[in-house]
This record gives C-alpha cells, sequence and structure tokens, in this order.
C-alpha cells in the first residue's frame, strides 16, 4: 500500500469518528433539552406495566378465589362460607352456580326465585322458568327444544296436525332433529 493510500485511509478514519461524536454530541444535546419528559415517558412506561402486572394478580388472584369455592361447594353444596366467597369474588359464576344447582335439584320454587345480569344466563333462565311451568317460553339459545317441547305438548292434547307443523319448523342440522323425526312419526295415523 502506497503511502497516499494510508493517508486517505487514516483520513477515512478521523471522518467517521468525527461524525460519531457529533453524533454523539447531538444525542446529549436532545437528552438535556428534553430530559424531563424522557424521565417522565419512562416513568409513565413503568407506572403502566406496574399497573397492568399488579391489575393481573388481583383478576388471578379472585379466579382462584373463585374456584376453590366453587370445588368446596361441589364437595359441599350446603358451605355458606364457600357460597360467600364464590358470590364476592365471582358474580357470575355465583350466578350460573345457582342455576345449575336449582335446575339439577329441579327446585321449582328456587327456579323461580333465578335472576341474572348475563344475557345468556337470563335466557337459559326464562327457558327452565317455562320448563318448570310446562308452558315453553321463547329462548334464543334453546329454540329448536322449545319448539320440539311445544310439538310434544301438543301431541299430549291430540292435536297431531298442529305438532307435525310445528316439527317441520325444525331445521335438519340441529341437535334435535333426531328426536323431532321420532315425534314426526308419533303423529302418524
Amino acid at each position: 500500500m502506497s503511502l497516499k493510500d494510508e493517508l486517505n485511509s487514516i483520513k477515512q478514519e478521523i471522518s467517521n469518528e468525527e461524525k460519531l461524536l457529533e453524533q454523539a454530541f447531538h444525542i446529549e444535546k436532545f437528552f438535556k433539552k428534553n430530559k424531563k419528559t424522557i424521565i417522565a415517558a419512562a416513568i409513565v412506561l413503568i407506572g403502566a406495566f406496574a399497573g397492568f402486572k399488579i391489575y393481573n394478580y388481583i383478576e388471578y388472584s379472585k379466579l382462584k378465589k373463585a374456584n376453590s369455592a366453587l370445588l368446596a361447594l361441589e364437595k359441599n353444596p350446603n358451605n355458606s362460607a364457600a357460597l360467600n366467597s364464590l358470590k364476592d369474588s365471582n358474580p357470575k359464576l355465583y350466578a350460573l352456580y345457582k342455576y345449575s344447582f336449582a335446575v339439577n335439584s329441579e327446585n321449582k320454587k328456587e327456579i323461580n326465585s333465578l335472576s341474572a345480569n348475563d344475557t345468556f344466563l337470563k335466557d337459559v333462565i326464562a327457558y327452565h322458568k317455562g320448563v318448570a311451568a310446562k308452558k315453553p317460553t321463547n329462548s334464543e339459545y334453546y329454540k329448536n327444544l322449545v319448539i320440539l317441547e311445544k310439538a310434544y305438548l301438543l301431541l299430549k292434547e291430540g292435536k297431531k296436525a298442529k305438532a307435525k307443523n310445528i316439527l317441520a319448523t325444525i331445521p335438519q342440522n340441529s341437535a334435535v332433529a333426531g328426536v323431532a323425526r321420532l315425534l314426526q312419526h308419533y303423529t302418524i295415523k
């Protein structure tokens, strides 16, 4: 390598170091100018992260408490402490438990006393209240089952033609289509 090439290489290295030093000065100047904003943003980010972790921990604790209360209620349905714990830690699960317990025990009085804020649970409770009263009510989630029950009640009353027409409205891909076909077969004279 010639002397001229070595000088050019040294100039290039010095030029690169000057640029690096210049960028460092710009960064230092930017940091000094926006020091408070950068620190505030860092504090907000750290606070948000900590808040998120704390929130997740609290939710996990509630979930764990509700699960242990539900397991205790499975072992002993008369455990009032577990029932109160479930009610406090997870009101939706409490309402679902009360509904499940009332339906499984076939307690008409308890079914009629049920209420819920959740639209799904409201619909299911209304459906079971109708079943308990032997008056099927409209249900968004049990629509085809309600049709089947209406047809069954009509068959018990001897109104086979009406029952057959109602059963024809149940789609073939419904879970109760097989039962509907059996009831339609029952309507044949």
